[in-house]
């Protein structure tokens, strides 16, 4: 015992020589943080604003009461998510899942990296020579773990995949690339397309809502699992409109490259989830390999989020712009919306229009009226501003499948471009005139704005 005590008073001494905080409480101290605005967006400072229809609702809904609420401050997209960032989601999606398939294959093949073939596609850790300790470690222990047996294996991100067929480097290339195709019998002109039902992206959430109301229960328990078909629903240009042409829009709208910087529709709101799991899971494992701290979360705006960001910091206002006009001084309107009845284009526009197209609200925010609406993340229900709190109001029910939509489209009537129209959307259905725009958090309390 008395070996002991002299042990713990050297250590204590030892300590107090080494320390620099001269025995004050000076805190933990980390990496100094300075927040980073991030790419395309805009911050949006917290503060308080009355939410609802201020002047007189003519469709008398009666689903949106005056109230005053405060938000805290977030960044948010300037524009809508276009076609060319969603594909991006859908690009690294695609090339992980070859990637994934390669790697089984030759591990299954006993296919290293160094004999050429499918080998060089071969987990990273397929070479245990270059292993670090921590690594080694993690493979002997957690490797296999999971609904494949191969979660949580690194794969090899550097070497191109080869799309052109002449250019597989073997028989065993050619079938997993074969597997991800559509059959013969379904391809026509000699075309085969790759089959978009196998892009799933696959991502991990907490309930934290649920944890924190549980009277008990272990962390796994509210750890949920998705598993999403990600492309986007071309055929909406043509269901959504009975009795009407609009099959240049099915075959071109998403893909092709005269339609990269036009908002991306067609999109479900688990969709529109999924891909703010990956905007945040790509940029903090780039953060990750420059030694930075993560970022929030990228995820859908809360309804009160999104009206707020809406109106620019203008009080009380009907549109973005102020209103209640929809047209300029010049007599040119001032959305992509329906002005007339039948009459698409008399906007200048028949469907879509570029994300970053007419001016934007004082936020510089673009297409808050019209384009295309916008899924929240607040669940429907008509009397939630009854009930919902005046800090931060969200009405988030899991059980309800009907979400909020904002901010009417290329196919509405003014009445749904005005910022406190309230409307919504099931969340499993996609449609040609719903898109949708990402925020993040803001860390720290600096960014409120006094109007």
């Amino acid at each position: 015992m008395k070996k002991l005590l002299i042990f713990i008073a050297l250590g204590s001494l030892l300590y107090s020589c080494g320390s620099k905080d001269k025995g004050e409480l000076v805190g933990v101290k980390g990496k100094k943080w300075y927040p980073e605005k991030p790419y395309g967006m805009t911050l949006i400072p917290g503060g308080s604003f009355i939410m609802g229809k201020s002047d007189d609702d003519f469709a008398q809904v009666k689903n949106a009461p005056t109230k005053t609420v405060t938000v805290r401050s977030f960044y948010m997209d300037e524009t809508e998510i276009t076609n060319s960032e969603y594909r991006q989601f859908v690009e690294w999606v695609k090339d992980s899942i070859v990637r994934t398939k390669l790697a089984i294959f030759a591990d299954e093949l006993g296919e290293v990296p160094g004999n050429g073939g499918i080998g060089e596609f071969a987990f990273k850790d397929a070479d245990t020579t270059n292993l670090s300790e921590y690594d080694k470690y993690m493979l002997d222990n957690y490797a296999g773990l999971g609904e494949t047996g191969y979660e949580g294996r690194a794969l090899n991100k550097e070497i191109d995949l080869e799309w052109n067929t002449s250019d597989y480097p073997d028989a065993y290339y050619s079938e997993i690339m074969d597997s991800m195709y559509i059959p013969l019998e379904e391809s026509y002109n000699g075309v085969r397309t790759i089959d978009v039902k196998k892009l799933q992206f696959q991502y991990s959430w907490m309930d934290i809502q649920a944890a924190a109301r549980a009277k008990k229960g272990n962390r796994k328990d509210f750890v949920r699992t998705e598993k999403i078909e990600i492309y986007p629903d071309t055929t909406v240009w043509i269901k959504d409109f009975a009795y009407s042409y609009n099959e240049p829009m099915h075959n071109d709208y998403f893909w092709h490259d005269a339609f990269s910087d036009y908002p991306v529709v067609g999109i479900n709101w688990k969709q529109a989830k999924a891909f703010c799991n990956w905007r945040t899971k790509y940029k903090n494992d780039d953060q990750k390999r420059r030694k930075r701290h993560n970022v929030n979360q990228f995820r859908l705006p809360t309804e009160a989020e999104w009206e707020y960001a809406a109106r620019g910091g203008l009080e009380s206002a009907t549109y973005p712009w102020g209103g209640p006009y929809i047209l300029n001084d010049r007599g040119c309107f001032l959305a992509n919306f329906k002005p007339q009845r039948g009459d698409y284009a008399a906007d200048q526009a028949l469907y879509t229009v570029e994300a970053k197209s007419y001016e934007p609200n004082d936020y510089n925010l673009y297409n808050m009226a019209g384009n295309v609406s916008e899924w929240t993340n607040s669940s429907f229900d008509p009397n939630s501003y009854e009930y919902v709190s005046t800090m931060n109001p969200n009405a988030y029910d899991d059980s309800n499948r009907r979400k909020v939509i904002r901010g009417g489209s290329w196919k509405d009537v003014a009445y749904f471009l005005q910022v406190s129209t309230r409307d919504y959307e099931y969340q499993d259905s996609a449609r040609s005139y719903i898109g949708f725009r990402t925020v993040q958090d803001y860390l720290g309390t600096d960014a409120v704005s006094t109007k």
